[in-house]
């Protein structure tokens, strides 16, 4: 599983500490609870839309731990990364470090309901960022777009529904390709839609053995 985004569920459980969010208690202890939860893989496709890209200044929206971020920065892009989770950015960091490119790459957490990273970006990526809960999801977007530089790249990739093997589902709604460009017109008007679809990739269930996801991606690019 190669998705890192920290809004795949919401948390419902007892008031966190002081000073700490729910989220953030959340996210903390789920990457707690091992030393990896994710492949450690780029998504492929961020890899897929962005390898044709000139390498500029970029921004992970919940990089989880790093896989994405030190992609990018593999590949000459100045990265920042940010995610609710201070663990996940912990192993974020050791990630770059391991990689040789801890100098292109730098990490801020940010729960992205409250507060959101300053500067513009020639790349913005949101990968499996979802509304489930009460994620404002379509506000969070919207800011992303808000941060891309003129003649700069948006890309948000998002489920189109649950997995077929997935029994324990919250109610959600998985807004279509073309739901994610209406939502963004506020900030997007004259933009250019480069890509709006579904699409399929295969992923293991939880018995190892593979099967069919179905994904949304949507890339515009900024009026220069």
């Amino acid at each position: 599983m190669t998705e890192h985004a920290h809004a795949h569920t919401h948390p419902h459980h007892s008031p966190a500490a002081a000073g700490t969010s729910a989220g953030e208690e959340f996210w903390d202890g789920r990457y707690g609870e091992s030393d990896r939860i994710w492949s450690g893989e780029a998504n492929a496709m961020l890899v897929h839309e962005v390898s044709g890209l000139a390498p500029g200044r970029a921004l992970d929206l919940g990089c989880g731990e790093g896989a994405d971020a030190v992609w990018l920065a593999r590949r000459g892009w100045t990265v920042t990364g940010t995610d609710i989770s201070g663990v996940a950015l912990g192993r974020a960091a050791e990630h770059a470090s391991d990689a040789g490119v801890a100098d292109r790459a730098t990490w801020a957490r940010h729960d992205l309901t409250e507060s959101f990273p300053d500067g513009e970006f020639d790349l913005v990526s949101a990968c499996f960022l979802h509304n489930y809960g009460d994620f404002p999801r379509d506000r969070v977007l919207r800011s992303a777009a808000a941060a891309v530089a003129p003649g700069g790249t948006l890309l948000v990739v998002g489920h189109a529904g649950w997995a077929p093997w997935q029994e324990d589902r919250e109610e959600a709604h998985f807004p279509t390709p073309q739901e994610v460009v209406a939502q963004l017109e506020p900030v997007t008007a004259g933009w250019e839609v480069l890509r709006a679809e579904e699409t399929e990739r295969i992923q293991n269930q939880p018995d190892g053995t593979p099967g069919t996801r179905t994904d949304n991606v949507v890339r515009m690019r900024r009026p220069a």
